[in-house]
């Protein structure tokens, strides 16, 4: 639940420190850090596991027996935000106290008899702690102010709960710990008052909410861990399916884009931004048709499977794609199965399918050739489909060996062969077995004619 821990033999960056490994494991919930000290001893704590955060009816456990008896003064010092990270940005680095922004909250932890401090506590509203003390204390809240404060006559014999509300910063880091310092010299002067007056406390210090993002709804139910600084993938839209009378999905078509141009004119129009339906579609098992009815456009997609006893399987092809004008009934028809094909139990996927280049897309009617269509990251199955709602593996059809494969296979051959062979000359040199003496006669070599 909490920590009993005495400060004498310590500083506030040892506090810090204990903090961040109480916390290292995160959590989703809503939480601020708990101090308490007191100039009577406070009951002693058992040290929680690594990470518990401590419920608000674990505090008020604590609590019970802390105020159970006699009159109790409580400061509550209220920040509007505070969270550990304030502590670990702003508490001075390896217990350098001129860094430090709470160099008197420190030296109130250090002489008070005994402290207690709960790092994580669930954080269920603005006004659960004040409400908490009020209970306990079974006293009225008085918002004090610190200037103040030395006037104000305290009657000890009953309990009194004076809250100090302190502010918090903006996203400055300087302003931050300017604050924050101005917030650490408001506790000291409150505490040197009660002091002067010879009264005994218990006090407080704590936040309204946490500082941190954490708190936002959005956050609430994410799964907190180590993620890539990215931005966030745009939803992906579903495939088109289209479902036989038994209910099953028996053909599925998905595009990135399915951009028509019109004769006449040099813009695309893609159709995928719009909606469509699938009335008129139709399958069995060796045809199927996809109809995509558009508000002023019409696209068929025909399909066929059967057996090749070459490959000895069933393969299903494309055989057209037909594209219908509402307003004039012109029609352009285009042939697929030369380049749409895949085994009958896959789907078929293609980056580019297009008129225009790279032509899968050959046009079938005269009118088709003033026709322009183009579909990006396209895939199609019309046949086994097995999985429901997702496609069969797709065969791509950018084959393994591309032309510039080819190329660079041929060419590292040839150039291989050439290397061979000149290694090959070159171990087939013999150097001469006579030589001239310089001291001897010389190599006379007959001529015969």
């Amino acid at each position: 639940m909490a920590e009993s821990k005495n400060f004498s033999n310590g500083s506030i960056m040892a506090f810090i420190f204990f903090f961040a490994a109480f916390l290292a494991s995160g959590s989703s919930t809503a939480q601020v850090p708990f101090l308490m000290w007191s100039t009577k001893s406070l009951p002693s704590l058992t040290s929680p596991p690594a990470g518990h955060i401590t419920s608000m009816e674990e505090l008020a456990a604590y609590l019970t027996p802390v105020f159970g008896s006699g009159s109790n003064t409580v400061l509550l010092f209220l920040q509007d935000k505070l969270s550990k990270d304030d502590f670990t940005l702003f508490g001075g680095v390896f217990g350098n106290k001129e860094e430090s922004a709470f160099r008197n909250l420190e030296a109130a932890l250090q002489s008070s008899s005994s402290s207690v401090s709960f790092p994580a506590l669930e954080w269920t509203g603005e006004s659960a702690i004040p409400t908490l003390l009020q209970q306990k204390l079974g006293a009225s809240p008085l918002l004090v102010d610190p200037d103040t404060l030395s006037h104000l006559s305290l009657n000890t014999s009953t309990s009194n709960l004076l809250i100090i509300n302190l502010p918090y910063c903006s996203d400055s880091l300087k302003s931050c710990k300017e604050v924050l310092s101005n917030n650490d010299e408001i506790i000291g002067k409150v505490l040197s008052s009660l002091k002067a007056k010879d009264v005994s406390y218990t006090a407080a210090y704590t936040g309204l909410q946490p500082s941190q993002a954490i708190l936002k709804s959005s956050l609430l139910n994410q799964q907190v861990g180590r993620t890539l600084l990215q931005a966030p993938a745009a939803d992906v839209k579903a495939p088109i399916t289209f479902s036989n009378t038994t209910g099953f999905p028996c053909i599925m078509l998905w595009a990135q884009n399915l951009s028509i141009s019109p004769p006449g004119s040099t813009d695309f129009i893609d159709l995928a931004q719009e909606n469509a339906t699938v009335i008129g579609s139709m399958c069995n098992s060796t045809n199927s048709e996809l109809v995509l009815t558009y508000v002023n456009y019409t696209l068929r997609f025909a399909m066929s499977q059967r057996f090749y006893p070459v490959s000895a399987r069933n393969w299903f092809t494309l055989d057209s794609v037909q594209v219908q004008v509402h307003s004039s009934g012109q029609t352009a028809s285009f042939v697929g199965s030369h380049g749409i094909y895949a085994p009958a139990e896959y789907s078929f996927h293609c980056q580019s399918v297009s008129s225009v280049r790279d032509t899968l897309l050959v046009p079938a009617n005269q009118n088709a050739t003033q026709w322009k269509l183009n579909f990006v990251d396209f895939q199609i199955q019309g046949f086994s489909l097995a999985n429901g709602t997702n496609f069969s593996y797709a065969s791509d059809c950018a084959s393994f060996f591309t032309a510039g494969i080819w190329m660079g296979l041929v060419t590292s051959l040839l150039m291989l062969l050439i290397f061979v062979y000149g290694l090959h000359m070159i171990m087939q040199l013999n150097t001469m077995d006579r030589f001239d003496d310089p001291k001897g006669p010389t190599i006379s070599v007959p001529q015969s004619d």
